[in-house]
């Protein structure tokens, strides 16, 4: 039985209408020009409000634009802001809606993942969450035909993420994607210092130089950092500004990152 996530934040932190939604989209994308030669293998791009970190989201999905007939599956890991749980949540639907249509849901590489002691349903987790949400219109702009697995990561550590990542890793049709901004409510100068340093540790894969403060999804990113060092990736920053270049002021901002592995 087809069961859909609606939107939660549609109308807030993104259009709700389909197609202003899918020009601010294409136009996040075409301002951004990053293409890569080969498909990623991985993505960390925020999750603000499109008028904040929508440029810089743009910035890593660009780096998609000639993939998108060889991505079939993205793998979504994201930080829970509303609920408290610990572990890493999945969601009962079976698929996700956006003004720009619904995804499916890949159940059958859920299933293949419930025996982690980690991964437990909470619908409650993905209710009002944003951090997953906003990436779905960046994605069904980028690629055909593809399902979803989207995660919340509660208190978790990093070996939890890298477990699921290392389970998913070696299908050249997977795509990962970590949701994260950067450092919060620092004045411009003091972000701008923070979300250098790191982007010097996502870059070098040492995920014991991130510390609280300089990730909402510090938990995921180290994941990824993890298992992209196991795998001998290369990490690069593609973007890298904060909410007083794009539409805020100076005194309190929030960071944000795009970052590609390959």
């Amino acid at each position: 039985m087809k069961t859909i996530k609606p939107p939660a934040v549609a109308g807030l932190f993104y259009p709700a209408e389909a197609e202003t939604l899918r020009q601010q989209v294409k136009g996040y994308i075409a301002a951004a020009q990053t293409l890569s030669p080969t498909p990623p293998k991985a993505l960390i791009a925020p999750h603000a409000g499109y008028i904040y970190s929508g440029p810089i989201a743009g910035t890593a999905y660009a780096s998609l634009q000639n993939a998108a007939d060889q991505i079939h599956r993205v793998i979504l890991l994201a930080p829970a802001h509303r609920v408290a749980f610990r572990g890493i949540a999945y969601s009962s639907a079976s698929h996700f809606q956006t003004p720009l249509g619904i995804l499916p849901v890949d159940t059958a590489l859920l299933e293949g993942l419930l025996h982690l002691a980690q991964l437990h349903q909470n619908d409650a987790a993905f209710a009002e969450e944003h951090s997953v949400e906003v990436h779905l219109p960046f994605l069904q702009e980028t690629l055909d035909s593809f399902t979803i697995l989207p995660l919340l990561v509660g208190d978790a550590d990093a070996e939890e993420v890298a477990e699921i990542l290392e389970l998913t890793w070696n299908e050249q049709e997977n795509l990962i994607v970590i949701s994260s901004d950067l450092s919060h409510y620092l004045d411009y100068e003091a972000a701008t210092e923070m979300d250098l340093a790191t982007s010097r540790a996502i870059e070098s894969l040492q995920p014991g130089a991130l510390t609280y403060h300089s990730a909402c999804g510090r938990i995921p990113v180290s994941g990824l950092l993890l298992v992209a060092k196991r795998h001998h990736l290369t990490g690069r920053t593609v973007d890298l500004r904060n909410s007083g270049d794009t539409a805020g002021s100076h005194d309190r901002v929030v960071g944000y990152g795009a970052y590609v592995f390959n």
